[in-house]
């Protein structure tokens, strides 16, 4: 399996775990900062998880990661840079994804499994080209 593969699935696994008690609003988002170490076998380990990650930067790399970020996510927001309707109730178009990847589509997911009780969010969204931070 590609380590890459590998974390997205921690971090699918690691929102499945939560998502009886993270807010699901359409009107809302929230970011998360993953840090994640990868062993000599290039296995990836979970060490924690951010709410609201800092979005200071240390060096110039930095800088453009999290511009990018930003960017990405107002992309996704605010798609094709209007102020979205209330109403509005679908899933972005992969055209304004920027760098991040479709993990799972939860709508998608229920179909697919007759178990009713999980209930979330029309899709979560992973960076797909994770950058290394050295403190």
């Amino acid at each position: 399996t590609d380590t890459g593969d590998e974390i997205n699935w921690i971090i699918v696994h690691s929102l499945k775990a939560v998502q009886g008690v993270m807010a699901s609003d359409k009107h809302c988002f929230e970011c998360y900062g993953y840090d994640v170490i990868i062993d000599d076998n290039l296995k990836p380990w979970l060490i924690e998880v951010n709410a609201s990650p800092s979005l200071t930067s240390t060096t110039a790399a930095d800088r453009i990661m999290k511009y990018s970020l930003i960017d990405d996510v107002l992309k996704i927001v605010c798609p094709n840079g209007e102020i979205p309707d209330p109403r509005w109730n679908k899933v972005p178009s992969k055209d304004s994804y920027g760098q991040f990847d479709l993990l799972i589509d939860e709508e998608l997911a229920v179909h697919e499994q007759p178990d009713t009780r999980s209930r979330g969010v029309s899709g979560r969204l992973s960076r797909s080209r994770p950058q290394q931070q050295w403190k």
